[in-house]
C-alpha cells in the first residue's frame, strides 16, 4: 500500500461543506485558525459571508455558495480556487419519518442530499487528488448508519450507505496516497438537532464536537466518532443478534 500523507496547508486548500451552521461552521473556523485557507460551502451565501468576516485573518475563509445536489455546479464553484488538499464533506439534511406518513419525495430528497450530494463532491475532487497522489477526505456520516433506529427511515438509510461507501472508497484510493476517514457523530447541539422532540443522550456542544473532529483529522484512525460514551455502545450493538437488538431498541419507538 502507498504511504498515506496527511496533507498540510502547503498542499492546497481545505474545503468544508455544510459550513453555514453547526459542525461545519465550527470546523471551518478551527481549520482557518490552524492556518488553512478554507473554502466554506453551503447554499446560504449570506451565512457564509458572515462566517468569512469572523475568520481569524483576511481571506482565510472563502465563501463558496453551492448546492451539492448539482454536480456540475459543484465542479464549477471549486474550479477557481486551486487544488483541494483536505475535504470535510459535512453537508446533510434530516427529516424525521415513520411508516404511517412515509413520503417518497421527502425520502428521495434526503438520499439526494446526504448520499448523492456527497458523491457529487467526491467526483469534483478525487481526480485531482489521484493525479497528485495525495489528499484527505473526511465523510461526515452518523451513528444512525450503524443500525436501524426509530424515525430514521431515510436518514439512517442514507448514512448507512455513506458508511459503506467510505469503507469501499478507502480500499480504492489509499493506493494513490489518499487518506479517507469516516466521521460518525452522536447527538450534537446544532440547528439540525434543535427540532428533535425526543431524548438525545449525551448531547454534545457543537464547539466540542468540532474540536474532536479536527483532532481526528490528524490521526491515523479510519473512523472518528464522538461522544464515545454514546457512540461506542452503539458500535457494540452492531454485533448483537437481531432479536436482542430489536428487544433493546423497541422501547425507544414513539407511541
Amino acid at each position: 500500500m502507498t504511504s498515506l500523507h496527511t496533507p498540510t496547508q502547503a498542499d492546497g486548500v481545505a474545503w468544508v461543506t455544510g459550513a453555514s451552521s453547526g459542525i461545519g461552521e465550527h470546523v471551518a473556523m478551527a481549520l482557518a485558525a490552524e492556518g488553512w485557507t478554507v473554502l466554506a460551502s453551503a447554499r446560504r451565501a449570506e451565512s457564509l459571508a458572515a462566517l468569512a468576516e469572523r475568520a481569524p485573518g483576511p481571506g482565510r475563509i472563502i465563501p463558496v455558495a453551492l448546492d451539492i445536489t448539482d454536480a456540475d455546479g459543484v465542479k464549477a464553484a471549486l474550479a477557481p480556487h486551486g487544488p483541494v488538499a483536505l475535504a470535510v464533506l459535512n453537508a446533510g439534511t434530516y427529516q424525521p419519518d415513520e411508516a404511517k406518513s412515509l413520503d417518497p419525495t421527502t425520502f428521495a430528497r434526503t438520499i439526494d442530499v446526504n448520499l448523492i450530494g456527497t458523491v457529487n463532491c467526491l467526483a469534483a475532487i478525487l481526480p485531482g487528488m489521484i493525479d497528485r497522489r495525495r489528499g484527505q477526505v473526511a465523510i461526515v456520516s452518523s451513528v444512525a448508519g450503524y443500525r436501524g433506529l426509530p424515525r430514521s427511515l431515510a436518514y439512517g438509510a442514507s448514512k448507512a450507505a455513506l458508511n459503506n461507501m467510505a469503507e469501499s472508497l478507502k480500499l480504492d484510493v489509499e493506493r494513490y496516497g489518499i487518506k479517507v476517514q469516516l466521521v460518525c457523530p452522536g447527538f450534537i447541539k446544532t440547528p439540525l438537532t434543535d427540532k428533535n422532540d425526543f431524548p438525545m443522550p449525551f448531547l454534545m456542544p457543537v464547539e466540542k464536537a468540532a474540536a474532536r473532529l479536527v483532532a481526528g483529522l490528524k490521526s491515523h484512525a479510519f473512523q472518528i466518532t464522538f461522544p464515545r460514551r454514546f457512540t461506542w455502545p452503539l458500535l457494540l450493538l452492531r454485533r448483537f443478534p437481531d432479536a436482542l437488538y430489536f428487544m433493546m431498541v423497541r422501547g425507544t419507538v414513539p407511541k
